[in-house]
C-alpha cells in the first residue's frame, strides 16, 4: 500500500457552515462556499480564494491512480489554522474542521486518513482537540504550523499539547504557512520557494534549542518539504551550538536530533533526496506529494526511484515507514 503522508483537502461543508453562522466561527465568507470564495477572519486576515481541486474528492481518485498512491493522509489547508482567533473561537473552528474532515475520511476509509488540526493559541484546548481528533474523528496524528501567530513553536508555551501527543502516541506534522507574504518574498513565487522553508527551519531550531525535544524524548515530529533547510545546514547549526552557553543550548548538538524527526520526500531534486537518505536513513523518510497545490510532486514514486534507493528502501519510503509511524494495517 503506497501512502502519501502530505496531501490537503477542505470539505465544502466547512465553508457552508461558516456561511450559515459566521459569528460562531470568528470568520465569514467573501463569495460562494466553494471555488472562488475567500475566508475572512474577524481578526483581520483574508485568505486566498479556494480552488476546485482543494475542495474536490472525485478528481482526486484519478490523480491518486496516476501517481500510484493508494492512501492519502489528509491535512486541511494550513492557512486555515487561524491562530490569531480568540481561543474560544479557535476551539469551535478546529472542532468544525476536524468533525467535517473526519466524516469524509470515514466515508472513504479505504483510501483516506487524516491529521487533526488544533487551536494552538491555547495549549490546553489544543491538547483537548488533538484527543478529540484521534479518539472521535479517527485522526492518525496532528498537524500544526511552525509558529503561533508569529511566535516559534519552541518559544510558545505548548507543553500541554506536546504531552498530549506523547500520551496519545501520535505524530505531529509541522507544515509551514505564510498567508501574508513577507515584502521581500512577495514576487516570483518566493513565498512558497523560500519563506515556507525558512518558516519550518526556524521552528526546528527553536524546538531543539528551546528544549522541547529534551523535555519530551518520545515526541514524534514530521517535517514537511524534506525538513526545510535544517538537514542541509546541520553543520551550521552545530557550529553555532558550540558557541552557546549552558543556559541557551540544547542537551546535545543539533545533529544529534536529526533522527528524532521524520521527513517527507518533497524536495523536487534527486540529489537532495539522496543526501537526506545518507543523513537520516531511509527509515526516516515518508512519501509526500503536497497535492493539490501547484508545487506538488505529480510523480512521487518516480521521484523516489530516481535517487538510487534499493528495492527495500523504496518499499520503506513509500509504505512501510508510514504504516509503522501511523499504525496502519498492511
Amino acid at each position: 500500500m503506497t501512502i502519501d503522508v502530505h496531501a490537503h483537502y477542505v470539505p465544502v461543508s466547512i465553508l457552508k457552515a461558516v456561511e450559515q453562522n459566521p459569528s460562531h466561527y470568528g470568520s465569514r465568507l467573501d463569495g460562494p462556499p466553494g471555488a472562488g470564495g475567500c475566508l475572512c477572519y474577524d481578526y483581520g486576515l483574508t485568505l486566498r480564494p479556494f480552488y476546485h481541486a482543494l475542495l474536490d474528492l472525485d478528481d482526486r481518485w484519478e490523480v491518486m491512480a496516476r501517481q500510484g498512491v493508494d492512501r492519502q493522509v489528509l491535512s486541511v489547508w494550513a492557512d486555515l489554522f487561524g491562530y490569531g482567533m480568540p481561543a474560544e473561537d479557535g476551539a469551535r473552528w478546529h472542532r468544525l474542521m476536524n468533525g467535517r474532515l473526519g466524516e469524509e475520511v470515514q466515508e472513504h476509509s479505504e483510501r483516506l486518513s487524516m491529521l487533526a488540526s488544533v487551536p494552538l493559541q491555547d495549549a490546553h484546548r489544543a491538547a483537548t482537540e488533538l484527543e478529540y481528533g484521534v479518539k472521535e474523528s479517527g485522526a492518525l496524528g496532528g498537524v500544526v504550523a511552525p509558529s503561533v501567530d508569529g511566535v516559534n513553536l519552541g518559544e510558545s508555551p505548548l507543553d500541554d499539547f506536546w504531552a498530549a501527543a506523547v500520551e496519545l502516541d501520535v505524530p505531529i506534522f509541522i507544515h509551514p504557512t505564510q498567508p501574508v507574504p513577507a515584502p521581500r518574498t512577495h514576487n516570483f513565487g518566493l513565498n512558497v520557494i523560500v519563506q515556507y522553508i525558512y518558516d519550518s527551519t526556524v521552528s526546528v531550531g527553536t524546538l531543539i534549542f528551546g528544549g522541547v525535544l529534551d523535555r519530551f524524548p518520545d515526541l514524534k515530529l514530521i517535517l514537511s518539504h524534506g525538513g526545510g533547510f535544517f538537514p542541509y545546514q546541520i553543520g551550521r547549526f552545530d557550529r553555532i551550538y558550540r558557541n552557546m552557553g549552558p543556559d541557551e543550548a540544547s542537551a546535545q548538538p543539533p545533529s544529534a536530533y536529526l533522527g528524532r524527526f521524520w521527513y517527507d520526500t518533497i524536495v523536487h531534486n534527486a540529489a537532495a533526496l539522496g543526501f537526506l537518505r545518507e543523513l537520516v536513513g531511509s527509515e526516516k523518510i515518508l512519501l509526500g506529494t503536497d497535492y493539490p497545490f501547484p508545487v506538488d510532486d505529480p510523480d512521487p514514486i518516480g521521484s523516489v526511484g530516481q535517487v538510487g534507493f534499493s528495492a527495500q528502501e523504496i518499499t520503506q519510503v513509500t509504505s512501510e515507514n508510514a504504516q509503522r509511524l501511523f499504525k496502519l494495517p498492511d
